[in-house]
């Protein structure tokens, strides 16, 4: 009898591999969501987190049905939230004032080079930023 590895069965490894990376995922992502929930209390957080430790399948997947809306909604408030950090920082960097941006805006107005739709289109961008 030979103890080889066939060609299924090292398909099937890779599969279960795959399965168990795709696992840890989801987990980290759902254990990532109960922590930045804004809408959820302390409690409510420490329930998620027990239900998804004590009964990790059965509590992801109860997760992700009665939540699963909410997961999206706070995923979309991380990336605006670090969004909004990204360009308060760029701009903390740049130190470019809005009154010298609209100086320029001006000088290249007058110079001919932007219209005055332009002028008032880029005015209003600078202005709301």
């Amino acid at each position: 009898m030979e103890d080889s590895i066939g060609f299924f069965d090292l398909i099937w490894s890779i599969f279960l591999l795959f399965m168990l990376a795709a696992w840890i995922w989801v987990l980290i992502s759902v254990v990532a969501d109960i922590f930045r929930s804004q809408d959820m209390g302390g409690v409510a957080k420490a329930l998620w987190i027990g239900f998804v430790i004590i009964i990790p399948w059965l509590g992801v997947l109860v997760y992700i049905v009665v939540r699963g809306d909410r997961m999206h909604e706070n995923t979309v408030d991380a990336i605006a939230r670090a969004e909004e950090a990204r360009r308060d920082y760029i701009r903390s960097v740049a130190q470019v004032s809005p009154a010298d941006e609209l100086s320029k805006l001006a000088a290249l107005k007058e110079k001919g080079i932007l219209t005055d739709d332009e002028f008032v289109t880029q005015k209003s961008r600078i202005l709301s930023a």
